[in-house]
């Protein structure tokens, strides 16, 4: 690989593009329309982004799981658009959880819904584009601040090993900020998910409870039933015998009378 190819690749790495707020109708949209106007945005990606659609399910998922603002009707009003922006654009960092709980503690704990959070959406954006080139930036710096030539497969290997080790401490980095101002929040909600897990337990306890309370009773009254039936038959059998005995004693009695 030479240097061209590393600024080629580089270029297609960071080829996405976004939605910007002011592309976003002041009127409040259905999600097809939502859908459809992110997609006409990203058809102007490179490949891999292309490749990355917001879907349906995917915004259904958000909203099912509080990661946005709860919805009145069939409608998404600009701001929650945004919120849905926002967590496509941290969904390739963070786990769905972690999104969860950084966008419920800008808007719980620090007021950030509707403008508030258009502004933030808005200045994100600009510094992403500056990220854009700044990445690019850190890449060549790296490889030429290292002394590794990446038309040597082995130095190659190394420089993406050494972006690879950037990249996952700055995620980390990242995910220390979350948790650092959230503590608390993120305390409540994992005592909550505990508090769900364990009441989902016991209710899965209790089924199997009543399940096999259910089967034992099936096989007490299968029991009683087949005891009732033996009882029946002894009673017949009895009855039989009894018949059997009563012919006996007619056809002896018949055959002393013959002797007579």
């Amino acid at each position: 690989m030479n240097e061209q190819e590393l600024s080629d690749l580089i270029g297609r790495a960071v080829g996405d593009v976004d939605l910007s707020d002011t592309d976003v109708p002041t009127i409040d949209l259905y999600l097809d329309q939502i859908l459809s106007l992110i997609a006409e945005r990203n058809a102007a990606s490179t490949p891999r982004y292309r490749d990355r659609a917001l879907t349906k399910t995917m915004v259904n998922n958000y909203s099912k799981d509080g990661l946005i603002s709860p919805i009145v009707g069939k409608k998404y009003s600009r701001s929650q658009i945004i919120e849905i922006l926002l967590v496509y654009a941290m969904k390739s960092t963070l786990s769905i959880e972690e999104i969860k709980w950084t966008l419920t503690g800008m808007r719980e704990e620090s007021g950030l819904v509707g403008e508030d959070m258009i502004d933030v959406y808005h200045r994100f954006l600009a510094l992403k584009n500056s990220n854009r080139a700044r990445a690019g930036q850190v890449v060549e710096g790296m490889i030429r601040e290292d002394g590794l030539s990446i038309e040597n497969d082995k130095d190659l290997f190394l420089a993406l090993l050494n972006v690879l080790s950037l990249a996952a401490y700055l995620k980390e980095i990242g995910r220390e900020m979350l948790s650092t101002r959230f503590a608390e929040l993120i305390a409540k909600e994992r005592e909550m998910m505990l508090r769900a897990e364990q009441d989902k337990r016991v209710r899965k306890a209790q089924k199997k409870v009543v399940k096999k309370q259910a089967k034992a009773r099936k096989v007490a009254a299968s029991m009683a039933k087949a005891e009732a039936r033996i009882k029946e038959l002894e009673a017949e059998e009895e009855k039989m015998s009894a018949s059997v005995a009563k012919a006996e004693a007619k056809v002896k009695s018949l055959g002393n009378a013959e002797k007579k």
